[in-house]
């Protein structure tokens, strides 16, 4: 957890490269819930997505701790990438970025113009994680996680930004990669002495964060998601788990096919693009019964799902 002073101080930092993002009603949303929708539009960053936010605060970070780094290496499905590269650039370091075969192409696309040099290996996100833990070695370059503190001070500013506007929310849906997401939304409610219950949302076909939270014990879980590659994790982050443990109200697992369901109404109700794992956020809302007194928060965290994908989706494919 950060203090508030320690989360003002990474709001002037990730503001220098980006303005707040703003947090919308929308009427079409709150009739089809039937209660007060609030929405943060983190696909309003100049990268699409939250996480250029942990990325800023993170190189800042090594920038002071490790002058001596000239160049940092990650592994990701697409958006930490994109940040990695992004701050990474601004900072003068290179970025080196490993994603598994078959990851979106217009990431992939996105994180080359932002000056990352891709490596394509494995099958899935552990198996580039666990490769460019070895590549570092080999090149001598610092490995940069996907869940660090400084990553998640960074993050925490969304919920801050939302959170400021909005201190009466009910509820919070936020979902779970890695976790930095989640856990920034929590280290923003504690720092504003909130009491909004912050739910955390995974997908059906990877469920690892979800049997985690409901063991108490971390657990690994495959991955078989076509929609929503930013849930798709089959192994939790301890430090990350703590934090959930502690604060999250509960995991909400959602399928494929709601996810479809949930883009397809982002798009009609607010002419916005979600990529699948920001519309499980939505998703999860509607599973769950709702009041309509409450005052609910969806973390959109991102727009960035190929062209393709996306169109397969608008027609109407369920994803079942």
């Amino acid at each position: 957890m950060f203090t508030h002073d320690a989360l003002q101080a990474a709001a002037t930092l990730v503001h220098r490269s980006l303005p707040p993002t703003p947090q919308h009603r929308w009427p079409l949303l709150a009739e089809r819930l039937g209660c007060e929708v609030v929405v943060k539009h983190e696909n309003h960053t100049p990268l699409g997505a939250f996480k250029l936010r942990g990325g800023l605060t993170f190189m800042d970070w090594l920038r002071r701790t490790r002058p001596e780094v000239t160049g940092v290496i990650c592994a990701t499905r697409g958006n930490h990438g994109q940040s990695v590269a992004f701050a990474a650039r601004q900072a003068g370091l290179t970025a080196t970025i490993v994603v598994p075969h078959g990851n979106s192409v217009e990431k992939n696309a996105a994180m080359r113009a932002l000056g990352g040099e891709l490596v394509e290996h494995g099958q899935d996100f552990q198996e580039a994680l666990e490769f460019s833990g070895r590549l570092a070695g080999e090149r001598g370059l610092y490995a940069m996680p996907s869940y660090h503190a400084e990553l998640v001070r960074g993050i925490a500013t969304a919920g801050y930004e939302l959170f400021s506007a909005h201190p009466d929310l009910t509820r919070l849906y936020v979902p779970i990669g890695l976790g930095s997401g989640i856990n920034g939304a929590i280290a923003a409610r504690e720092a504003l002495g909130l009491r909004t219950e912050i739910v955390g949302v995974v997908s059906a076909h990877a469920l690892a964060y979800q049997i985690s939270f409901e063991r108490g014990q971390l657990a690994v879980s495959p991955v078989s998601t076509r929609l929503a590659d930013g849930l798709a994790c089959s192994t939790p982050n301890a430090e990350s788990l703590e934090a959930i443990w502690k604060h999250a109200a509960r995991i909400v697992a959602v399928t494929d096919a709601e996810v479809a369901e949930a883009m397809r109404l982002f798009f009609s109700a607010t002419h916005n693009v979600a990529e699948g794992s920001a519309a499980a956020t939505l998703a999860a809302a509607l599973r769950e019964p709702r009041r309509p007194d409450e005052r609910i928060g969806l973390m959109l965290s991102g727009g960035n799902v190929d062209r393709t994908l996306y169109a397969r989706v608008l027609a109407g494919e369920s994803f079942a």
